[in-house]
């Protein structure tokens, strides 16, 4: 089968090989401590290569793809994916693999992956599909409370060992929810228990655990994690304390020093010339914007910026135009959560959230996160490819009406 390379999205292929060239320059600087790790650049840098590799290639085949095949492969990657991520809070689970203190990760045939990656690319296909299904008033109340519960089902268990991850998935459903025209009181209503829910929470695990220096149990137990995690952001009265390092803040204090040397410039301190890079834990994952910023400064991290919001832009650009509405829906799920992750990612390097453990897509090390990351391009790219298709198809119809249309003089 011969592939039509004709109506290829060359805005979407630019920015992603733009972010895919960043990738690259950052693991180099990043990966300093695995470098010395591994004793050698081969092992930690070439296994991410290969997945940067992979994943164009996924982002190449999958843009052929019709998306009615995407949409129909969505349900059955939720299911999967909804089973994988339940199976993280089974204790004792042999395929579970904790690292950092969090069972996020399942271990199948010697390949290690989040299977929580694969519910926020699924959810987002199957979300859009059902809401593309409204046709009347009725129809909203009907999807709405359908993926309210798609959605509860699925974002419980990632809850239990990563928050960030089941609130960013909460923000994406929001939005879906907004351009399928929910009606406000059924959105507004959903946020506010959830927000009341958190508050709840929050107030629960902080003054009946992290104060009394209790250790909480089951699978909500990182909830004191992250009490402690958010405590600390806003705690800013004792200067001292703040700035004093220990293993709690250690991130943020190098983060800190790494952002305040790349700001020194425009510049920064260029490429290869990073410090806090050996000595930032992780910084080759969910602080890498700070080497970023470091060794290129504010043009850098506003080129960066720039490329994230321009998927967004030309995801709104593509949608515009395209009468799918479930592939419009689809497209404009996936490029927010592209974005809204590496916004959140940003907030935090500099020291504007809590610490999240949010991977800059594409550019943090991580095989799960570069490949997942990469088909959401794909579908994207499919998208605006099949709009390009109609759109020529359309043309020719009309030329070939007014060609066969009768010339009528006037005497």
């Amino acid at each position: 089968m011969k592939l039509n390379l004709q109506h290829i999205d060359r805005t979407y292929w630019g920015l992603f090989l733009a972010l895919i060239v960043v990738a690259v320059i950052a693991l180099f600087s990043a990966s300093s401590t695995l470098v010395y790790m591994h004793h050698s650049a081969l092992g930690p840098i070439g296994q991410q290569m290969v997945f940067i590799v992979l994943g164009i290639a996924a982002a190449y085949g999958i843009q052929f793809i019709p998306t009615y095949w995407v949409r129909f492969g969505g349900y059955i990657l939720l299911a999967i994916s909804t089973l994988l991520v339940y199976s993280t809070i089974i204790p004792g689970n042999p395929l579970v693999v904790t690292i950092n203190g969090a069972a996020r990760w399942v271990r199948i045939a010697g390949i290690t992956f989040q299977p929580s990656e694969l519910a926020k690319l699924s959810l987002i296909i199957v979300i859009a599909d059902q809401l593309a299904r409204i046709r009347t008033e009725e129809d909203k109340k009907k999807y709405f409370y359908r993926t309210l519960i798609i959605s509860g089902v699925v974002m419980l268990p990632i809850m239990a060992s990563n928050l960030s991850t089941a609130v960013l998935i909460g923000i994406i459903v929001f939005c879906l929810w907004i351009l399928a025209r929910i009606p406000w009181k059924y959105t507004l209503s959903v946020v506010g228990i959830a927000v009341v829910a958190l508050l709840l929470g929050y107030m629960l695990v902080e003054f009946a655990f992290v104060r009394p220096g209790r250790e909480m149990h089951g699978p909500f137990k990182r909830a004191t994690t992250w009490v402690g995690r958010i405590d600390r952001h806003f705690a800013h009265d004792d200067k001292e304390s703040k700035y004093t390092l220990t293993d709690e803040n250690i991130q943020e204090v190098y983060s800190a020093v790494a952002i305040a040397r790349g700001g020194a410039s425009p510049l920064g301190v260029l490429p290869g010339n990073s410090k806090e890079r050996d000595y930032l834990p992780l910084a080759f994952a969910d602080y890498i914007f700070a080497i970023i910023v470091e060794e290129s400064g504010v043009i850098g991290a506003g080129f960066l910026i720039f490329l994230y919001l321009a998927v967004l832009f030309r995801a709104c650009n593509v949608s515009s135009r395209y009468s799918d509405l479930p592939a419009m829906l689809m497209t404009m799920g996936l490029a927010l959560m592209i974005t809204c992750q590496a916004l959140i990612s940003m907030l935090v390097a500099v020291g504007l959230g809590p610490v999240t453990g949010q991977p800059l897509p594409l550019i943090s090390r991580g095989g799960t996160s570069v490949l997942i990351t990469s088909v959401y391009f794909g579908i994207m790219m499919g998208v605006s490819r099949e709009q390009k298709i109609l759109r020529d198809r359309v043309n020719e119809t009309i030329e070939e009406s007014q060609d066969d249309a009768p010339i009528v003089t006037l005497e």
